[in-house]
């Protein structure tokens, strides 16, 4: 019996997917799925408290003709604990929450609380303003400050953007202009040594006439000064002084060699010529 926690499944070699058959479903059919209640409600039928946490096995389902700026929006089905009555709810993209819909009603919203605070601020500062006269000016002045130093802050900005885009074009500026006065003093430098190494050569070199052939030149290469240095002069002192020691020694050594035949003790002693 093979193992039932596994990972890997044998699929045999003539294994087609294209053949398993297809259940074909409806286009917008219900799914069963496990979740929790979103906010706390209460039953209409049977006033029982659904407190949010509380685990629920619903259908889910697409609200068709409704959508958010394209999201969708989805409907889903739970029953009450108490009564079994079917209570429906659905996704609000807009508040980022949950809406009730049939069934139960839910015991807080928070953007109806925060819509509801700010209408009766509204309304008690127009009924303030309404019984006292004074209140309402220091309100408009209050609101002009407030504009006020919005548009300082705002003229702040621009003027501070503005000079920090003008400064940067002038770094840019500077910085391209260097780079324009260290490329001319390089391309001056370099012609420098050109026009160094052309007089150079035109000293070197020179062309004259050729013989016989009219309109014909031939280049003459000179030597660059009248007298060429030897090769001793080149070499520094401790070197000349060097070379003149071992070729004294060596003079010394060929007065002192002698001949062969000498220096094997033979004395040679020429014969007189008969008469």
């Amino acid at each position: 019996m093979s193992e039932r926690k596994v990972l890997n499944k044998y699929f045999p070699p003539d294994f087609d997917p294209d053949l398993i058959p297809r259940r074909k479903q409806p286009r917008n059919s219900q799914q069963v799925v496990r979740l929790m209640a979103p906010f706390s409600m209460r039953c209409n039928t049977c006033g029982e408290y659904i407190y949010k946490g509380k685990k629920f096995n619903a259908r889910k389902e697409t609200v068709e003709g409704e959508d958010y700026y394209g999201i969708k929006i989805f409907r889903f089905y739970i029953k009450c604990t108490l009564c079994s009555a079917e209570i429906t709810f659905k996704t609000d993209p807009k508040n980022t929450d949950y809406s009730a819909e049939h069934g139960a009603s839910r015991n807080f919203e928070p953007w109806r609380e925060e819509q509801a605070v700010e209408e009766e601020d509204r309304l008690a500062k127009l009924e303030e303003e309404e019984n006292n006269p004074m209140k309402a000016l220091e309100n408009r002045t209050t609101d002009s400050k407030r504009e006020m130093d919005i548009l300082d802050a705002l003229q702040d900005i621009r003027a501070r953007n503005a000079r920090n885009e003008r400064v940067g074009n002038s770094v840019d500026l500077l910085a391209q202009l260097g780079m324009e006065e260290v490329e001319s003093a390089e391309d001056a430098e370099r012609k420098r040594l050109e026009e160094e190494d052309e007089k150079l050569v035109r000293e070197i070199f020179s062309r004259i006439p050729a013989d016989g052939a009219p309109g014909a030149t031939v280049t003459v290469k000179r030597k660059a000064d009248d007298v060429e240095p030897t090769v001793e002069s080149l070499l520094p002192d401790s070197t000349r002084a060097l070379i003149s020691e071992k070729s004294t020694a060596l003079h010394g050594m060929k007065k002192k060699k002698t001949s062969g035949k000498n220096g094997l003790g033979i004395k040679l002693v020429k014969r007189a010529k008969a008469a």
